[in-house]
């Protein structure tokens, strides 16, 4: 047995290091009528299997899949497929806003018959912290007392209280919701700002996604980025997947068709060259008991192995082959008994 397998694990030797955000699939998967919840659930099970762990979340839909007059009966069929789902699936549902009509029922079913099958919920067209502690009441009321919140930051005031809400201790994450937004601000952001590539342009939209990732960043949580509504233009989908990872901060995205799944992992995962450099300098540093190692001229100690950590799990989590010096910290055992 070499030291690699003896040793702490660097989870744990990391733990609390700046910027060490929840880990979570890099991947949020929605899906909101029947056929395609069943679908994405499918699918999740056979990329799992193909991978070895869940590459992506699937979350069900109560907000736009549930039809009108019907949303009691599409709760009760979230929580029944979240408890029909494979074991090791992970299923969120996404609810009603705090101030809609079907809000409690929604949190009373789902979160009440299968809050001990779900990941977690996610709050739309959050705009203050005060609807995260009604949800977290309801939620408590409902018996699911440690299910993790994700909100979703749909209007110029929540961006301004996007640090607040991450704050949060039940916020997991925080969405950006791009369309939504833009639709707030009563034309004055044209168009073209809900593009794959004008939300990357117009200043109002950039300055949103950079709040949100900061406000993520800076409490721990995880910024997830908004969908790609061009779901049959998939080089439009890479750009955009790749652009939010690379330069905006985001360590994940939503998904709104499984042909969009593959990319943003291909988007989200670091480059090979830079999976084996991080490999070598863990077990360098495990080596050296985490004291300051050399690798190519370069000095490295523990808060350069934090980012190097990272690199380890993005791969792990974008379903990238690990070397060997790496792949025994991400086994189920090992998994099991890291801090998450």
């Amino acid at each position: 047995m070499n030291k690699n397998e003896t040793a702490a694990h660097p989870a744990q030797v990391l733990l609390g290091a700046q910027a060490a955000a929840g880990s979570l699939p890099v991947c949020d998967h929605y899906s909101g009528v029947e056929p395609r919840m069943r679908k994405s659930l499918q699918l999740q099970q056979d990329m799992a299997r193909e991978f070895g762990h869940c590459v992506f979340d699937v979350t069900l839909d109560c907000e736009d899949g549930a039809p009108v007059g019907q949303e009691r009966e599409h709760a009760e069929l979230v929580a029944r497929l979240a408890r029909e789902a494979a074991p090791g699936a992970r299923v969120a549902a996404r609810v009603h806003t705090v101030d809609h009509p079907a809000f409690a029922a929604d949190i009373d079913i789902i979160a009440g018959q299968a809050g001990d099958r779900l990941c977690h919920v996610m709050l739309p067209k959050v705009e203050s912290v005060d609807d995260v502690l009604r949800a977290e009441r309801a939620l408590q009321a409902a018996g699911a007392t440690s299910l993790p919140l994700h909100a979703l930051i749909e209007s110029p005031a929540a961006v301004h209280r996007a640090f607040e809400i991450a704050a949060h201790p039940r916020i997991q994450s925080l969405s950006f919701g791009l369309m939504d937004f833009v639709s707030a601000h009563g034309g004055a952001i044209p168009a073209a700002g809900m593009s794959s590539q004008g939300q990357f342009e117009h200043p109002l939209v950039v300055r949103a996604k950079l709040e949100i990732a900061a406000a993520c960043h800076a409490h721990g949580k995880v910024p997830a980025h908004c969908v790609v509504t061009e779901f049959s233009d998939m080089a439009a989908m890479q750009a955009a997947a790749g652009r939010a990872a690379r330069e905006f901060g985001y360590t994940r995205m939503w998904s709104i068709h499984p042909a969009q799944i593959r990319p943003i992992l291909a988007a989200f995962a670091p480059q090979q060259q830079e999976v084996d450099r991080a490999a070598r300098i863990i077990a360098a540093a495990v080596a050296a008991d985490w004291a300051p190692i050399g690798d190519e001229g370069v000095l490295h100690d523990r808060a350069s192995y934090r980012y190097f950590w990272q690199v380890l799990e993005r791969a792990h989590h974008t379903g990238q082959p690990l070397p060997d010096a790496a792949r025994a910290w991400f086994s189920r055992a090992a998994t099991m008994s890291a801090p998450h």
